[in-house]
């Protein structure tokens, strides 16, 4: 792995961002445009033919979007590659109700980008959502298109394995079917609902009881433990997070807009 201090692919690593299963991400700076950039590489055990090809898928994915709250992705080489440094952690840290759903408008028209170009990302989670620190003026971007299925490339494939993260995962995801822009919007409603009140629809303390929950279990009332949120807000969120796909919203825009408007309805009147 590369470390602090050193040099690697004519970047000079400065610090680890984060790690996660097969990868760590670094900031780096280089004699480059930008000059400061997040360096994905892949650690050693994952640098085999299939590790390889998943990353450099991912950049080739990434790099179809072009829109303003995606992250975009630079350079790649065999087993590493350089994308956008968003300098303001993630989207759990944003301070008010109001930054929280600017942010998810912004990932919304991100992913209805996405789904327009026939990719669907398939990991919408809050550690997914970055923000800028100069949010009023940059936003939020999303990340790690790791996963993301090409619907005109995967039509014919079925998952040889359900990749998911778990608290998010659409019912469709968990049962090895295609994703589609629908199991997005599925867990763009969990995402929102952990930004808002600070869990997801559902807890579990074993993962296959987790999966029964997003599979039979129905929406939670979650206005009966949140004061400041109303029986509408329970309503948006049975919908778009239905357990058949075609039930929930025709866009992820059209869902956070239904979102923002019963939050502040309820704002309003308390």
């Amino acid at each position: 792995m590369a470390q602090p201090g050193l040099a690697f692919a004519g970047y000079t690593v400065e610090a680890e961002l984060g790690r996660g299963g097969q990868a760590a991400v670094y900031l780096a700076r280089g004699n480059r445009t930008p000059p400061v950039v997040a360096l994905k590489v892949l650690d050693e055990h994952h640098r085999d033919p299939a590790g390889v090809a998943r990353l450099a898928r991912e950049y080739r994915v990434a790099g179809r979007l072009g829109h303003r709250h995606i992250v975009q992705v630079y350079e790649h080489g065999p087993y590493w590659m350089t994308m956008q440094y968003v300098d303001g952690g993630n989207v759990m840290g944003l301070p008010s109700v109001e930054t929280k759903l600017a942010a998810l408008a912004q990932i919304a028209d991100a992913l209805d980008h996405t789904h327009r170009s026939g990719i669907v990302h398939a990991d919408v989670k809050p550690t997914n959502i970055l923000v800028h620190q100069d949010f009023s003026r940059h936003g939020s971007a999303l990340i790690d298109f790791g996963v993301a299925h090409v619907l005109a490339e995967d039509v014919w494939h079925r998952p040889a394995e359900v990749v998911a993260s778990l608290p998010y995962a659409a019912p469709e995801l968990l049962q090895g079917r295609l994703p589609q822009a629908a199991t997005d919007e599925y867990a763009l409603a969990c995402t929102a609902l952990e930004l808002l009140t600070g869990a997801p629809p559902f807890a579990a303390d074993h993962p296959m009881a987790l999966v029964d929950a997003h599979l039979h279990l129905p929406p939670p009332d979650v206005s009966r433990q949140i004061p400041w949120l109303s029986r509408s807000f329970d309503l948006v969120l049975a919908r778009a997070i239905a357990k058949d796909p075609d039930r929930r919203y025709p866009s992820c825009t059209e869902l956070v807009q239904h979102i923002a408007e019963t939050v502040r309805r309820t704002a309003q009147n308390t």
